[in-house]
């Protein structure tokens, strides 16, 4: 995966910049030439699965054709739908869940059912959403049917966001890929935003992993406290340095290509309630939650405390699931859920605007404690974690392990505490990029980040890649 990464980055990708702007004169030609890279990129991590995003493609054009032709309202338009649904999450259910869902039933019926060993296919959550999206959206008139098959394949498979995201909802591409037009500032800004990516995933993610890996790795007793907080806090880091730095490479390379996608993270850490810091996290997931089901359930327009309640668990039980077949994330979304459900129908989230700093904190606690969830191999393994980080665990308090990654890691954290502010924000509220100097300030110093992410990369540095889960 490393070796592959290397190869495309820094020696294809040029490449394919070159043919896109130089040999392909027409928008099909350089749509069929991006679905080519795309579907090439794909083989070369997942060869074997290469046919089945082939079937998803064809599978949901033909539904985005039935869903543009059949009347709106109609019993074979909601059937159709209702195929869709079953065809694509069906996909998902038995790449994804089904050995999680039989390993489940032989514990609670006392079963003895053969576990199937289906290897998940990479971005599976990814593509398939986007077909659900293509489907729904033009059912809705947000976007028309594409005639060409191929067009259709650019947008579900397209390479920057195929693997991890962000999820680019049809309606946002729609015209895009019938026309766009690509442009120097555009090409400037993706390459800008790109390297910000790569900066974050290889130099910040993957040096927080370090840390983290080891503390939720070490066996039972040998963990100290200052060591479980110190774990818990650089996997905090490393989730979203991770996530935002590919979704930055993503959101760059779309823009290099003429395309647009939505933001997908806006400083979640800086957030003063649960419920503000899912509007900034991830929130190309959230966006897809809220309109294709939460507000189909009735969201909060439902009468009904009790509906809004049962809406809310259904979006966050869908929402840990999503992210992977383990009771862990079940109850990281359930545990999200409730918190949102506390703020909106007890009414804390207004209680906590108006104490913005007792706020933030309390946002930051309840958030790192979801995460230790998130990051444990088992719920077993996370209540044992936290029980350790709140002390209710005969456990030394520093430990020379905690001292020494302390004094090695001091630094870094340092670093990633002001990386998660909204620098950008300030920047250009105060229109400080106005100024020449601090703009080439600003581009030496990510080119200095850049050659040393590359220098990482080459040197074979530890390079987890999390999203084998998705």
């Amino acid at each position: 995966m490393l070796f592959s990464s290397i190869i495309f980055l820094f020696i294809c990708l040029p490449c394919i910049l070159l043919i896109y702007y130089g040999l392909c004169r027409t928008r099909k030609w350089k749509n069929y030439f991006l679905l080519c890279v795309s579907l090439g990129f794909y083989a070369w991590g997942e060869p074997k699965y290469i046919v089945l995003l082939l079937v998803c493609i064809l599978g949901n054009y033909v539904f985005g054709r039935f869903a543009e032709s059949l009347p709106k309202g109609s019993r074979k338009v909601q059937i159709m739908i209702v195929a869709m649904l079953v065809f694509n999450l069906g996909i998902l259910g038995i790449f994804k869940y089904l050995g999680f869902a039989v390993a489940t039933c032989n514990s609670v019926l006392k079963l003895d059912w053969n576990i199937p060993n289906v290897i998940l296919p990479i971005g599976i959550s990814f593509f398939t959403f986007q077909g659900i999206s293509y489907v729904i959206d033009i059912y809705r008139g947000k976007g028309r049917a594409l005639e060409n098959v191929l067009d259709v394949g650019l947008y579900i498979a397209f390479f920057p966001q195929l693997i991890a995201g962000p999820i680019v909802r049809y309606e946002t591409v729609a015209e895009e890929l019938r026309e766009r037009r690509e442009n120097v500032e555009d090409f400037a800004e993706g390459v800008i935003r790109f390297a910000e990516g790569l900066g974050k995933k290889v130099i910040l993610a993957n040096n927080f992993a370090l840390v983290a890996d080891k503390a939720f790795g070490l066996p039972d007793g040998q963990l100290s406290v200052v060591f479980a907080w110190l774990g818990a806090i650089s996997y905090m880091l490393q989730v979203y340095f991770d996530f935002s730095g590919y979704s930055d490479m993503a959101i760059g390379l779309g823009r290099m290509f003429g395309f647009h996608f939505c933001e997908n993270f806006r400083a979640p850490y800086t957030a003063k309630t649960i419920s503000e810091f899912w509007r900034r996290w991830h929130i190309s997931l959230g966006s897809w939650f809220r309109d294709y089901v939460y507000i189909p359930l009735g969201g909060n327009r439902v009468t009904k405390k009790s509906r809004l309640i049962c809406n809310l668990l259904i979006v966050w039980g869908l929402t840990g699931i999503w992210h992977g077949a383990n009771w862990t994330f079940i109850v990281w979304g359930l545990y999200f859920g409730l918190l949102i459900m506390t703020e909106k129908v007890g009414g804390l989230e207004k209680k906590l605007i108006k104490l913005p700093f007792v706020g933030h904190i309390y946002t930051l606690l309840l958030v790192l404690i979801g995460w230790v969830f998130f990051r444990a191999d088992s719920l077993i393994q996370a209540i044992q974690y936290l029980k350790v980080m709140f002390g209710f665990e005969q456990v030394t308090f520093l430990g020379s392990l905690a001292n020494l990654y302390l004094q090695e890691n001091f630094i870094l954290l340092i670093i990633g505490a002001i990386c998660c502010l909204p620098l950008k924000e300030w920047v250009d509220r105060y229109q400080l990029t106005e100024h020449t100097s601090l703009q080439v300030i600003y581009r030496v110093g990510l080119s200095i980040v850049t050659v040393i992410a590359v220098a990482y990369l080459v040197k074979g540095s530890y390079n987890p890649f999390i999203y084998f889960n998705f």
